[in-house]
């Protein structure tokens, strides 16, 4: 029997409620589900139909969110292989080529080109490489797996809302193995709510149009929290001793108070010496170091790996002028294997280290942290192959 075949019987069923499994189970069965439940939230039978009929499962995007190994670079070399020289440049022309689309994002949002920028870099090289996944067979793919349902499941829906604006294919629309569309990389319930027409075509189209990609992106952003005229983050310099526990994201100083203590900007002057901030040291206290003002963690909303939330944040500071960074000398980190079994040996020792999967994010960064005041380590947050030897 056909998916359409199953929709069509399924209609003669309504309006008794349905029982959608939430995840696993047979895929056609699952399929079943779904279109009973699209019906059931007002969707025409005709539309749901049409909708769900192509739909296929696709092991890539499984493979592809099982495997995310780049993740596990540490800060220095994830930075060094996101940014380069051509990509500056090609950012800068892409500033003047859509000055008039930045002036109207800094004036109506307050999120300042550099960020923009940085991430349209990041998610899709400014637009050429934009996913090959078709987006509907991933949404429905991984809200079939049983990993994380409650993220997809909905996004279904969203697309399906989308397709009866006129601005979703669901054989055509093509995107990130996670879903994500156009050229920074939304979720379809994220364009429902945050898409900007932009162009003034009367669509929101976040894969061929710049100005709608741009301006979906900050108002999505200053939705999220994003303070306008503030910073975000700030390269820093250190004193040879200090209390490194006062590092990371849980711990928040004004500038003057850093001073005290011997912390001062790497160049130029305290970008907001109003304004609490983080120390983040994602190499330890002998690597790179930056101040992380409040609009850092807003960005988190957008990507919650910290080493590309950090990058990011970083390579935007540069369409500001800022230098490149200072990398110092940290000590080595841990292989993948070595951070598995860091985090399964903190998890035995009773701390949360979040998901244990070889990346170090910043639950892991707090055990750690956490563990190294227990040992009497300098507590700056970097796990190396001393303190593994030690547990």
């Amino acid at each position: 029997m056909t998916i359409r075949s199953l929709i069509a019987s399924l209609a003669l069923a309504l309006p008794a409620p349905a029982l959608a499994q939430s995840c696993g189970g047979s895929f056609s069965g699952f399929i079943q589900g779904l279109a009973s439940e699209a019906m059931q939230r007002g969707h025409a039978q005709a539309t749901v139909q049409s909708f769900f009929a192509g739909v296929a499962q696709d092991p890539k995007v499984l493979e592809a969110d099982r495997r995310q190994g780049v993740f596990q670079l540490d800060f220095t070399s994830f930075a060094r292989r996101l940014i380069s020289q051509n990509r500056i440049e090609t950012g800068q022309a892409k500033a003047r080529q859509y000055a008039s689309v930045f002036d109207t994002i800094e004036r109506s949002y307050g999120v300042p080109r550099g960020i923009l920028l940085a991430f349209w870099a990041f998610e899709t090289d400014y637009g050429g490489f934009q996913g090959d996944f078709n987006t509907l067979n991933a949404l429905v793919t991984l809200s079939h797996d049983c990993r994380r349902p409650e993220l997809f499941r909905p996004q279904v829906f969203a697309a399906l809302e989308l397709y009866e604006k006129g601005d979703f294919s669901p054989g055509g629309t093509t995107g990130a193995w996670a879903g994500e569309i156009g050229m920074v990389q939304m979720l379809p319930g994220d364009i429902l709510e945050n898409g900007v027409d932009g162009d003034g075509d009367g669509h929101v189209r976040l894969k061929t149009s710049p100005p709608d990609a741009l301006m979906s992106g900050a108002k999505m952003l200053r939705g999220l929290g994003w303070q306008p005229n503030q910073p975000w983050l700030q390269e820093i310099r250190l004193p040879a001793q200090m209390d490194w526990a006062q590092t990371g994201l849980t711990t928040t100083k004004g500038a003057s108070d850093w001073q005290r203590l011997g912390v001062t900007p790497r160049s130029g002057q305290w970008q907001a010496s109003n304004l609490p901030g983080s120390i983040i040291l994602p190499q330890g206290r002998n690597g790179p170091a930056f101040l992380a003002y409040p609009n850092f963690s807003t960005l988190f909303e957008w990507n919650q790996s910290f080493t590309y939330v950090l990058t990011a944040a970083y390579f935007a500071t540069r369409f500001s002028g800022a230098p490149v960074f200072d990398a110092g000398n940290p000590a080595p980190g841990l292989s993948g294997q070595d951070m598995l079994s860091l985090q399964r040996k903190l998890v035995a020792m009773g701390y949360d280290v979040g998901a244990v999967d070889g990346i170090l994010g910043e639950k892991t960064r707090e055990s750690v942290q956490s563990v190294q005041q227990r040992l009497g380590l300098p507590a700056d947050a970097w796990p190396t192959q001393d303190l593994l030897n030690r547990l």
